[in-house]
C-alpha cells in the first residue's frame, strides 16, 4: 500500500494552512512529522485520515484518487495527544473495541488482542479499567486499539505530549519495536527533536504548513538543506553568528577575527550565517585550532548528567550542553569556543554551503 499527497493545499477562512505539499508513504515505513506548534502536522494527518478535505490536490492510495472519502470507508487509525479510552471497558474490551464493531470470530479477536497486549507489555493488565492504570498504560491501551484494528495507515500526533518524563522515555524506546512489528505505514507528528532522532525512519520538517525538507531522519539531522530545518531540527534552539569571509580570514559579527581554517577554507569571499547547535559550543580557554569568544552567563540549568549554560555575546544569546555538573553563576565571563569543523554555513539565502563531515 502507499499514500500520496498530491500538490495539496488546504485553507480555512481563506488562510492556508497547507502549502502545496506532495508527499508519498510506502507500506511498512515510519515517517515522522517534524515541525513546531502551526506548523501543518495535525493538519497533514487529517488530510491522510480523510477526516479534512484539500483546497485543492489529491489524496491517492495505491493510485486510486480518495479525495473526499470518508475517513470510515479508509483504513486508518488515529491515536491523538489525549488518550482516550472506553472508561467502563476493560482494558482487553478497549482493545477489542475495533474488532467486535468489524463482526470478527471470537477465536481472532482473542488472538489478535492477546498479540497487541504482548507487543504493548499489557498482558497483566487487561482485566482492569482505564482508570486503574498509569498515564503510561492508558497510552498504551490507545495504541494497542489502534494496531489491532489493522489499519494499513496509523496517525500517531503527538501521543506521548501529556506523559511524564519517565513514562515518555520508556514508550519512546518501545515504539520502533511496535512499528517494526506491525508491518503498517506510520506518521508520528512531534516537535521534539530529540523524539524523532530516537524513533528513526524518515523526518519530514515542516514549518508554516509548507515541507522543508524529508528523508532519513540521520542525514536530515547532520546535513540541513536549509537554516530553517537547522533551526527546526535543533534543542536547544541553533545558536547563530553572522560572519564575513574575506582574504583567508573570517570576522565574526562582534569583532572577533580568525584564520579561515577547517570548514572556512572552502568558502568564497563574501557574508555568511554559520549555525551551531548547543553540544558543538565548547566553554573552554587556550584550546588550538578553535575560534573563541567572550561571553557573559545568564542561567546555567543543570539536569544531573548535563549542564545548560546559556551565554549572552553582544545581542547573541547562545547555549552550551556540557557533559556534568557545571556550577556557573550568572554574570561569570567565559570563553565560548567554536571548532571551525563542526558547524554549519549558510549562505545569505539561508542555503547550507558547508557542514561537518562534507570537505
Amino acid at each position: 500500500m502507499s499514500v500520496t499527497l498530491d500538490h495539496v493545499i488546504r485553507a480555512v477562512d481563506g488562510i492556508p494552512t497547507i502549502r502545496d505539499v506532495s508527499l508519498t508513504l510506502d507500506r511498512g515505513t515510519l515517517s515522522v512529522l517534524l515541525g513546531p506548534t502551526l506548523s501543518g502536522k495535525t493538519s497533514i494527518m487529517r488530510l491522510l485520515a480523510g477526516l479534512d478535505k484539500p483546497t485543492s490536490g489529491r489524496v491517492v492510495v495505491d493510485g486510486k484518487d480518495v479525495t473526499g472519502v470518508d475517513v470510515r470507508k479508509r483504513s486508518v487509525a488515529m491515536v491523538y495527544q489525549q488518550f482516550i479510552n472506553y472508561p467502563s471497558l476493560s482494558v482487553y474490551e478497549n482493545i477489542a473495541s475495533p474488532l467486535r464493531v468489524q463482526g470478527k470470530p471470537r477465536a481472532e479477536i482473542e488472538n489478535r488482542v492477546q498479540e497487541a497486549a504482548r507487543l504493548l507489555k499489557l498482558e497483566p493488565y487487561l482485566n482492569r479499567t482505564p482508570l486503574q492504570l498509569s498515564g503510561g498504560q492508558q497510552q498504551r491501551t490507545a495504541i494497542a486499539r489502534a494496531l489491532v484494528k489493522g489499519a494499513d495507515l496509523v496517525l500517531l500526533d503527538e501521543p506521548l505530549a501529556n506523559l511524564d518524563y519517565k513514562l515518555r522515555e520508556e514508550l519512546r524506546t518501545e515504539l520502533p519495536r511496535i512499528f517494526e512489528a506491525s508491518g503498517a505505514i506510520f506518521v508520528y507528528a512531534t516537535t521534539e527533536p530529540s523524539e524523532a532522532l530516537l524513533l528513526g525512519g524518515r523526518t519530514i520538517c515542516m514549518w508554516q504548513g509548507e515541507i522543508l525538507q524529508a528523508g532519513e531522519t540521520s542525514k536530515v539531522y547532520r546535513h540541513p538543506d536549509t537554516l530553517r530545518v537547522a533551526q527546526v531540527f535543533s534543542d536547544p534552539p541553533l545558536n547563530i553568528v553572522g560572519i564575513q569571509k574575506k582574504n583567508g580570514s573570517v570576522q565574526y559579527a562582534g569583532g572577533v577575527q580568525a584564520p579561515a581554517s577547517g570548514l572556512y577554507s572552502r568558502l568564497g569571499d563574501g557574508a555568511y550565517r554559520v549555525g551551531f547547535r548547543a553540544h558543538q559550543l565548547e566553554v573552554a580557554n587556550g584550546i588550538a585550532d578553535r575560534h573563541a569568544f567572550s561571553a557573559t552567563v545568564t542561567v546555567t540549568e543543570i539536569t544531573g548528567s548535563e549542564s545548560f549554560v546559556h551565554l549572552k555575546r553582544d545581542d547573541q544569546n547562545w547555549v552550551a550542553v556540557l557533559q556534568g555538573v557545571h556550577e556557573f553563576a550568572p554574570g561569570d565571563t567565559l570563553d565560548a569556543v567554536l571548532n571551525p569543523n563542526d558547524l554549519f554555513v549558510f549562505d545569505a539565502a539561508g542555503r547550507l554551503v558547508a557542514a561537518p563531515g562534507s570537505m
